[in-house]
């Protein structure tokens, strides 16, 4: 699976979510070093 552009919601989930905390290519999602981005990690670095 792959992917050409990421949206990140949070920075946390319930209350603390809901907001675009990252958005771009998969690399600038890790960049930013969300949670997400620190999920996408690993997977971009195979």
């Amino acid at each position: 699976m792959e992917a050409d552009w990421v949206i990140d919601l949070g920075p946390e989930g319930g209350g603390d979510g809901g907001r675009v905390v990252a958005a771009g290519p998969p690399e600038r999602v890790v960049a930013a070093g969300t949670h997400t981005g620190a999920a996408l990690a690993p997977v971009l670095a195979r």
